[in-house]
């Protein structure tokens, strides 16, 4: 995957480019939009990586140094940047001059064939002492951050502190706890993959979240004052008279907040409930009110539109 193929900007496109190309595309693939269609959920997947990958600095700059292999789970630029230093030849290559591509960094950092190690964490990695594990949270440790604690399988427990704002797939480094290296020298390396459950509520894209808010069909004509969830708690939100379904609110910082980034946002999108259980009876009057309201058929522009 190409990153900036995937959101079409140019390698050089600043921070408000790349949101802006992933907003749009984001909301045109979005399987509420797409229902059914598996290639739209591929689409918007990818376009999530892509965004995940260019929105964080330390990423973005491992991808255009090292491409694609930056992507890999358990990459380590650090490691790789060291290996790559020392590796160099006259040629300016990998490998003392030869031309060694992908495969060949991946050999390197990742080592091969390294089996499964107590507690269920896989041996292998660079000089062959990392340890490479995954671990599961939840959204909201996701998103504000916490600890959690690792359990190995000889009994040791190790205390994990995770950063407010990790990503689904990301990977932490946790140095000093790996395994011994077979051939002497310091300790290896841990490097966590972290999975991130989804949550009820919430839906995140890039730093920004999303919840669907319910109102009355009262609260969408007259508007109203309401309660809207946040990551923080609820908080008041003004509903305009004449609010749609759909109409996306927006509430500025109130989305995930990364360690050295802006608070991403938070959009409340509207969805007007009507009641099930009112008597006919109990409506006439307010319906007889309520259509009379509307200046021209609503439907007249799309009929319109149709016979064209």
């Amino acid at each position: 995957m190409n990153p900036y193929t995937v959101l079409g900007v140019a390698r050089d496109a600043d921070a408000d480019t790349i949101k802006k190309a992933f907003r749009k595309l984001a909301k045109q693939h979005h399987p509420d939009r797409n229902e059914g269609s598996a290639e739209a959920e591929r689409k918007f997947k990818e376009i999530n990586r892509a965004f995940e990958v260019l929105s964080d600095p330390e990423r973005r700059a491992a991808y255009d140094q090292f491409g694609a292999a930056s992507l890999e789970p358990g990459f380590d630029a650090n490691a790789a940047r060291a290996w790559q230093q020392r590796s160099t030849g006259p040629r300016g290559g990998f490998g003392g001059g030869a031309d060694f591509g992908v495969e060949d960094l991946l050999s390197q950092l990742f080592g091969a064939g390294g089996g499964r190690a107590p507690g269920g964490f896989s041996g292998g990695g660079f000089g062959g002492a990392d340890v490479r594990a995954e671990l599961s949270i939840d959204f909201r440790t996701a998103a504000l951050g916490g600890e959690r604690e690792l359990r190995f399988g000889d009994g040791r427990t190790l205390t994990v502190r995770i950063p407010p704002g990790i990503r689904d797939g990301e990977t932490l480094r946790l140095a000093g706890k790996g395994q011994p290296s077979p051939r002497g020298g310091q300790v290896g390396d841990l490097l966590l993959t972290v999975h991130t459950a989804q949550h009820p509520v919430f839906r995140r894209e890039g730093e920004d979240l999303y919840v669907d808010l319910p109102i009355t069909v009262g609260e969408a004509l007259k508007g109203a004052t309401v309660e809207v969830p946040t990551l923080d708690g609820p908080v008041r939100m003004r509903v305009p008279p004449g609010t749609q379904t759909d109409r996306k609110l927006r509430l500025r910082g109130k989305g995930i907040a990364r360690r050295g980034q802006a608070p991403g946002d938070l959009y409340a999108r509207v969805v007007v409930v009507v009641p099930e259980a009112v008597r006919p009876e109990q409506l006439d009057e307010a319906l007889r009110a309520i259509e009379g309201a509307y200046g021209a058929p609503v439907r007249d522009g799309l009929l319109r539109s149709a016979a064209a």
